[in-house]
């Protein structure tokens, strides 16, 4: 009698479709190392500086002044894609990330700006080159400082610990 149950799977060529569409799925499942993700942070801060803020932060910021951070994903709840920063001096700083949604990426750049508070920082989105400047004219009489403001748009200072059990240097 003949053997009716013939195993199903057996091995498949190497240029074969499923080859092929299985090193494809590979290659789309491989997350980039943190290395590589602080690196394209950098290097798309740069570009985007460079070619968006050609008459200002292009001019005073070089494509090694950006530091870059990996992608954080906390608890599949929020995350937060890989970003750069460059240090301004005197406190502030420029934030660079992509926002990744449905209809693309979108480069989005922040001023970190110190408060005169002293205890916190204020975050300004810059859009365009013009903004940059409006905002920098403001922060010019302050020292480059955001005027503290107390609400939901104030620099959310951080409040000096109490002393424990009424003790203090």
């Amino acid at each position: 009698m003949t053997e009716t149950l013939v195993p199903l799977a057996r091995a498949y060529g190497a240029d074969s479709p499923l080859a092929q569409l299985l090193q494809m799925a590979q290659a789309a499942d491989d997350v980039p190392t943190e290395a590589e993700q602080r690196d394209d942070a950098e290097t798309t801060a740069a570009h985007h500086v460079y070619n968006e803020y050609t008459e200002t932060l292009g001019m005073v910021i070089d494509a090694e002044d950006w530091r870059g951070y990996p992608a954080v994903r906390a608890d599949g709840l929020r995350s937060w894609e890989a970003s750069a920063v460059a240090w301004l001096d005197g406190g502030l700083w420029l934030h660079h990330t992509l926002h990744i949604s449905e209809d693309g990426a979108r480069d989005v750049l922040t001023l970190i700006v110190p408060c005169t508070c002293g205890r916190g920082y204020v975050d300004i989105q810059v859009d365009t080159e013009t903004d940059l400047l409006a905002i920098l004219a403001e922060l010019g009489p302050t020292g480059g400082r955001s005027v503290h403001e107390v609400g939901p748009l104030g620099c959310a200072s951080v409040r000096p610990v109490a002393p424990l059990g009424g003790w203090q240097r």
